[in-house]
């Protein structure tokens, strides 16, 4: 399986031996792991630092699993994979709907687990690339709602950033100044108006602050692409 010392897993589990397996187990493959031990120490951590997945118990001391699930999804959208003894139908159903991704009944073959982390770690990656748009040396990040050249920050009206959306969405794609004014603005498009034009030009100029690329073109008597 693939290295993941980027992946940061927090494993949540009172029984010390199964904690250290599956520590020693993931950390083998390059997962940087965390060890709690119980829910209260489970909330120092998600408190302190950030994790990909979480692998939770359901029977803790002091705090539930099921209801560190609630806290969990208020703190962080962190994947969680309950792994539990509990194996009746309606336990798995009640907390996959509390907000669980996944299930995994103990007692567990580890290279399933580690398939499981996989594939959480996979969907995760799909929905952070779906929110990332990137071009040259341009990045826009739809979730942060910002606009990154390199390691500086654009700053970008909310239909400027729109108009860029709408371009990299199509990279080979010309649109006219009604399609990028319907997208951009909720309102009718006079075919007269200069409202597109001046906002193309004051994102070109934002650019040009860090970069010398050229990012949008424009197809004279038809409208702006992305610059090839």
């Amino acid at each position: 399986m693939a290295n993941n010392n980027d992946s940061r897993i927090l494993i949540v589990e009172d029984d010390t031996n199964i904690n250290n397996y599956i520590f020693e187990s993931l950390s083998i493959n390059n997962y940087n792991c965390k060890q709690a031990f119980s829910g209260t120490e489970a909330l120092l951590y998600l408190g302190k630092y950030d994790f990909d997945i979480i692998l939770l118990d359901l029977m803790l001391p002091g705090i539930s699993g099921e209801q560190l699930i609630s806290e969990i999804k208020n703190l962080t959208d962190s994947s969680i994979i309950v792994i539990s003894a509990k194996d009746e139908l309606e336990s798995k159903v009640d907390v996959l709907m509390l907000g669980a991704d996944d299930y995994l009944t103990k007692p567990f073959k580890i290279e399933e687990l580690k398939a499981r982390i996989f594939v959480q770690l996979r969907n995760k990656n799909k929905k952070v690339n779906n929110k990332l748009m990137k071009y040259k040396n341009l990045t826009l990040d739809k979730s942060l709602h910002k606009v990154m050249i390199e390691n500086n920050e654009v700053d970008l009206t909310p239909q400027e950033f729109k108009i860029l959306e709408l371009l990299l969405s199509f990279p080979n794609r010309v649109f006219s100044k009604q399609d990028i004014y319907d997208f951009a603005w909720d309102e009718y498009f006079e075919g007269e108006d200069k409202t597109v034009n001046v906002h193309i030009g004051n994102m070109r100029r934002k650019f040009k602050e860090y970069s010398d690329e050229e990012y949008i073109e424009t197809v004279w008597g038809i409208g702006f692409r992305l610059s090839k």
